[in-house]
C-alpha cells in the first residue's frame, strides 16, 4: 500500500522523489548541491523529523533524506521482511542509485545501524559520520531487553497497531508543545491505518532480533570507519541511549571523533536542537 498523506509545503517545502528499490516504492527528499549528505532516520519517524536541517544546510551540501519502507511515504510491501537488515539493503540500493560517492551519513535511532550497515558496505566512498542517540552494537542493557520485550508483547503490538502507540506515546508524548498541532499531525498522518503501521511493530522486536547485525557492525564500523571524521551529536537527557554508556563506545570506535552534547534534549534531537545540529555538520564537513 501506499500513503496518500501530502505533506504541508510550509512546513516540508521539498520536492517528493522515488526510488523503485528491489521490494517495494521507496520516498526520499534530494535538496541542494555540493558535499552529499545522507538522512537516516529510524522509528517512528520519517524524514519530516530532518525538515529543519535539510533547509538548514541546502544552501552548501547535496541533503538526501529517505523514508524506509513502511515509514513516511514509503511503500508498505506486502510481502516485505521489515528487519534492520533489509531495511539496509534497500537503503545501499538507494545510494547505489544516486551513484553518491564522497558522502556522510547521519544516522539516529535505528537509522544509525540502517545507514551504517549500507556505509561499511561502501566504505571508500564514504567521506565522515555523524551520529546521534544510537548504537552500533547489541543493546544489551536490562532496560532496553525488557523495553523489547513488552512491547512486542501481543496487546503492545495490538495498541501499536490500533492506537498509534509509538507516535501518540513515545515520539509526541515526548515532545510536547516543542511541536505544532500540524506537525504534530505529520508523524500521525503518515501511519494512518492499522495496515500502515505493520512496520512500526518489528521495531521492538529488533532490539534483541537484530543481534547478528549489530554484532557485525561493531566490528565492522570500527575497521572500515573507523577512520572517518566522525561527529555524535547527543541529547544528553535520553534515557534509552545513555550518554555515558554511547559516548565512550563511540570514542572507542572512531579515531577521529567530535562530540557536542545537547544538555536539553532528549531522544528526538532533531526536533528540540536543530540549529545545534545544522551548526555542529557545517562545523565537522566545511
Amino acid at each position: 500500500m501506499m500513503i496518500d498523506f501530502v505533506p504541508d509545503e510550509t512546513l516540508y517545502p521539498f520536492e517528493s522523489r522515488w526510488f523503485d528499490s528491489s521490494v517495494g516504492r521507496v520516498h526520499y527528499i534530494d535538496e541542494g548541491s555540493g558535499p552529499p549528505i545522507l538522512f537516516c532516520h529510524g522509528s517512528p519517524t520519517w524524514s519530516f523529523l530532518y525538515r529543519h536541517i535539510v533547509k538548514g544546510l541546502r544552501d552548501q551540501y547535496r541533503c538526501i533524506a529517505v523514508d524506509h519502507l513502511g515509514f513516511g511515504l514509503s511503500e508498505r510491501p506486502e510481502n516485505f521482511d521489515y528487519r534492520i537488515a533489509e531495511h539496509a539493503t534497500v537503503l545501499g540500493e538507494l545510494i547505489d542509485h544516486l551513484q553518491l560517492d564522497g558522502f556522510v551519513v547521519v544516522g539516529h535511532d535505528w537509522g544509525g545501524p540502517i545507514g551504517l550497515s549500507a556505509a561499511t558496505a561502501r566504505a571508500d566512498r564514504v567521506r565522515g559520520v555523524v551520529l546521534g542517540n544510537t548504537v552500533f552494537w547489541p543493546i544489551d542493557p536490562l532496560v532496553n531487553r525488557a523495553f523489547s520485550v513488552i512491547m512486542s508483547s501481543r496487546p503492545m503490538q495490538r495498541r501499536i497497531l490500533g492506537q498509534n502507540l509509538l507516535v501518540e506515546r513515545f515520539l509526541l508524548g515526548e515532545l510536547g508543545r516543542t511541536l505544532t498541532e500540524a506537525e504534530a499531525d505529520h508523524y500521525r498522518m503518515v501511519q494512518p491505518t492499522e495496515e500502515a503501521r505493520r512496520g512500526l511493530t518489528f521495531m521492538p522486536k529488533e532490539i534483541r532480533a537484530a543481534r547478528p547485525l549489530l554484532d557485525q557492525l561493531a566490528q565492522d564500523v570500527p575497521a572500515l570507519l573507523g577512520h572517518k571524521p566522525t561527529l555524535a551529536v547527543w541529547g544528553m537527557r535520553d534515557m534509552i541511549f545513555r550518554p555515558k554508556v554511547c559516548i565512550p563506545r563511540m570514542h572507542a570506535a572512531f579515531a577521529d571523533l567530535d562530540v557536542v552534547e545537547l544538555p536539553r534534549a532528549r531522544h528526538f534531537i532533531q526536533e528540540r536542537e536543530p540549529d545545534e545540529i545544522i551548526s555542529a555538520i557545517a562545523n565537522r564537513f566545511p
